[in-house]
């Protein structure tokens, strides 16, 4: 008979069992990564965020388990609720505590029920749905959001009485090209000379563009890198440090294997960079910032020094984070992102369910809209 469990923690699961769940998915589900998150103590406290790792055990066998968080607030998650916590809040309704199933500040797409291999996926994240709910409904949270999962997960977790969002990102995939020109190839001429004109005036201003991976990150990259991630957090009115300088230098010391370090130089004083993740042909970005401001230097550093460097190793796709609609621009397409909510209130889930209806239609008709107009060649009609 399988045993549910909650966790006070990652570190209460095996590192080994606990990557043998996640196998192939996001480097973001490993254990390395939600226990730097832990560790470096920007979950727990008075962050918000309270790590409850829900486990799944059949006969002491670890046969599926969620990143599962109580939150006091809707910050870090990049699937925004706030309107639908202020009608709660009109309606005298409770919305916090709620339960988040994801990666805190980290919008990326992964599987969020962890399966054991060999069994039935369908039926597991069903199961897990289930339980999510139960608990939810039994210790008065106001809902369940489980954000940036994936489309396969999306069925399960309607047949449970979860609602479907859905939204939008701009990933870049690789169609076999041989060369960064390979690439600029594949733009329309006015989009491709504008490319060109962007590094030029880049390297005019006697910046250099250092791609470092793995081994070649030293502990020398951790104060540079955290500064740049401080500028950007500092320099808008919407920035929040969710990370500090324990994050990053945990992050060097334990997930070196899949860092790749985009940083530029100016007369050979680094100027800016970017943290990027690894894993299994795919790029995915992070944390950008810059002590100055170089026209096209954002551009440059992240995202065309990691295309072109994806596609001399033969990376197959580069998913540079949240927003951006200048991506767009650059050769990232719109793909959509999904999340589902259980929301325990039922006039609160009712509004959410018409609401939700009509945003779902808008983001289907902009993602086909942006893929008729689309910069490259053979994409778009324009």
């Amino acid at each position: 008979m399988a045993q549910i469990e909650l966790l006070e923690g990652i570190a209460g699961v095996p590192r080994e069992e606990w990557n043998a769940l996640v196998g192939a998915e996001s480097p973001f589900l490993e254990w390395d990564w939600l226990a730097t998150l832990e560790q470096a103590g920007t979950l727990g406290g008075g962050t918000g965020w309270e790590a409850r790792p829900l486990v799944v055990r059949e006969a002491g066998r670890l046969i599926a388990a969620c990143p599962l968080y109580v939150k006091q607030h809707s910050e870090g998650e990049f699937v925004f609720d706030g309107s639908w916590a202020e009608a709660a809040s009109r309606a005298g309704i409770p919305y916090y505590p709620k339960l988040l199933v994801g990666v805190p500040f980290t919008p990326v797409t992964g599987g969020r029920c962890l399966i054991a291999e060999g069994r039935d996926r369908a039926h597991g994240v069903r199961e897990l749905a289930g339980a999510l709910r139960e608990l939810c409904l039994e210790n008065a949270f106001s809902g369940v959001h489980v954000t940036f999962c994936r489309e396969g997960e999306i069925a399960p977790l309607e047949d449970a009485g979860y609602l479907l969002r859905v939204g939008l990102q701009y990933h870049w995939q690789n169609a076999g090209y041989q060369s960064f020109e390979d690439y600029l190839g594949a733009f329309r001429s006015k989009r491709r000379n504008q490319i060109r004109r962007e590094r030029r005036a880049l390297a005019e201003q006697g910046v250099e563009v250092q791609v470092l991976v793995g081994d070649e990150i030293g502990a020398e990259l951790v104060e540079p890198i955290y500064r740049f991630y401080r500028s950007t957090v500092e320099q808008h009115f919407w920035g929040r440090q969710y990370l500090n300088r324990a994050f990053f230098e945990l992050l060097v010391e334990r997930f070196r294997h899949r860092l790749c370090f985009v940083v530029a130089r100016q007369k050979g004083v680094l100027i800016a960079g970017t943290a990027n993740i690894l894993k299994d042909g795919a790029l995915y970005g992070r944390y950008w910032g810059a002590l100055c401001n170089l026209r096209h230097l954002h551009f440059n550093v992240c995202y065309y020094a990691a295309i072109e460097w994806a596609i001399a190793h033969g990376i197959a796709r580069f998913e540079p984070g949240a927003g951006g609609d200048y991506k767009y621009l650059r050769g990232f397409e719109a793909r959509p992102t999904y999340s589902m909510h259980f929301l325990a209130e039922p006039r609160l889930a009712a509004a959410v369910a018409r609401f939700l209806d009509q945003e779902r239609a808008h983001a289907v008709s902009v993602i086909e809209q942006l893929g008729a107009a689309s910069p490259l060649k053979g994409l778009g009609s324009a």
